[in-house]
C-alpha cells in the first residue's frame, strides 16, 4: 500500500482530487476527516496542512504527494519529483510600490523586505550578492510597504491582480511554480510497481488535458491535404463511408490550436466536424 498526502484545503485539493478521481481511484473522502482509504487501489490518503507535506515525505510518512514546486524549495527537503502536473502554477516574485525605482535586483541592498518564504529569498540574495533586511510574514504579505513594514515583499503571484490592488509592481521573478508529484527516495525504491502505476495513471491524464479528438467527412481525393494539417500523434485513422468516394477521419489535435486546424480543415473540404475531450492518452 501507498500513502499519498495531499493538500488537505485549497485550491491545490480540489485540483488533486480530480486528478486522482480521473486516474480512477474511489475515494472516500468524507468532509473533515484527515485519512482515507482508496476503495480500488492500494492507497490511502492523507489530507495535511500544505506547509507540512514536505517533511512527511521526507521522513517517510508518507509515500508520495500533490505539492507546488514553491513549498518543496522552500523546505529543503530530500524529496524528489516524479511529474509535472500542469496545475496550481504561480511564481515566485520580488515586488515593489509602484512608485518605487527598481532598475535591478541590486537596488534591494540594504533594504528590509518581507516574505513568507525566507529560505527562498535568503537563497536567491546570496546568489546575488545583496545583504538584506528579511522580515518574515505568516499571510497579508502584500500589505507590509504600505505600513511601513517594508520596502518590497517576495510572495506568490498568480494573476498580479493582488499586487495591483495594493498598488505593487512586480519586478523580478525567483521561481517558477506549479504542482508536482513527488515522492520519498527509499519508497519509491521499495514500492516502486504500485508508485509508478499511479504515475502512468496521472500522466496518460495530464497529456490527454492538451488534446482533443476530431473526425469529420472528407472526399478520398482530399484526404492527403486534410493528413498533412492533422498535427496528430501517428497517421489518422480512415474509415470508408458508404458514400462512394468519402471517408471519414480521426484523430487528434493540440486543444491550443483547435480552431486553426478546424479553419483549416474546411478549407480543405472536411464536414461534419466533430471535437471530443480526451480523458486518458496513452503514448
Amino acid at each position: 500500500m501507498i500513502k499519498i498526502a495531499i493538500q488537505k484545503s485549497g485550491r491545490l485539493y480540489e485540483d488533486s482530487i480530480q486528478l486522482l478521481k480521473e486516474c480512477g481511484l474511489s475515494i472516500d473522502n468524507a468532509k473533515g476527516q484527515l485519512k482515507a482509504q482508496v476503495r480500488n487501489f492500494p492507497a490511502e490518503i492523507l489530507y495535511l496542512r500544505n506547509s507540512d507535506i514536505p517533511n512527511y515525505v521526507a521522513n517517510g510518512i508518507a509515500d508520495i504527494a500533490i505539492l507546488g514546486q514553491n513549498v518543496v524549495e522552500e523546505k529543503e527537503v530530500n524529496i524528489h519529483s516524479l511529474l509535472a502536473l500542469g496545475f496550481s502554477k504561480c511564481r515566485l516574485s520580488i515586488a515593489t510600490p509602484n512608485a518605487t525605482s527598481y532598475s535591478s535586483v541590486k537596488d534591494l541592498e540594504g533594504k528590509k523586505i518581507a516574505t513568507s518564504y525566507p529560505a527562498t529569498l535568503y537563497s536567491f540574495l546570496q546568489k546575488n550578492n545583496i545583504t538584506a533586511d528579511v522580515h518574515v510574514i505568516n499571510g497579508s504579505v502584500e500589505i507590509a510597504p504600505s505600513i511601513g513594514l517594508a520596502d518590497a515583499i517576495c510572495d506568490l503571484v498568480s494573476s498580479g491582480s493582488t499586487l495591483f490592488k495594493n498598488n505593487l509592481t512586480e519586478r523580478d521573478i525567483i521561481l517558477n511554480s506549479e504542482a508536482h508529484l513527488y515522492c520519498n527516495p527509499q519508497s519509491y525504491n521499495d514500492k516502486n510497481d504500485l508508485i509508478e502505476k499511479l504515475r502512468f495513471r496521472m500522466e496518460s491524464v495530464i497529456r490527454a488535458r492538451n488534446f482533443s479528438y476530431v473526425l469529420f467527412n472528407i472526399p478520398n481525393d482530399k484526404i492527403d491535404l486534410a493528413s498533412s494539417i492533422l498535427p496528430g500523434l501517428k497517421s489518422p485513422t480512415i474509415v470508408p463511408l458508404i458514400e462512394e468516394h468519402w471517408s471519414s477521419l480521426h484523430s487528434v489535435i493540440e486543444k491550443a490550436n483547435t480552431w486553426e486546424t478546424i479553419d483549416e480543415l474546411k478549407k480543405v473540404g472536411a464536414q461534419g466536424i466533430l471535437i471530443s475531450k480526451v480523458s486518458k492518452m496513452v503514448v
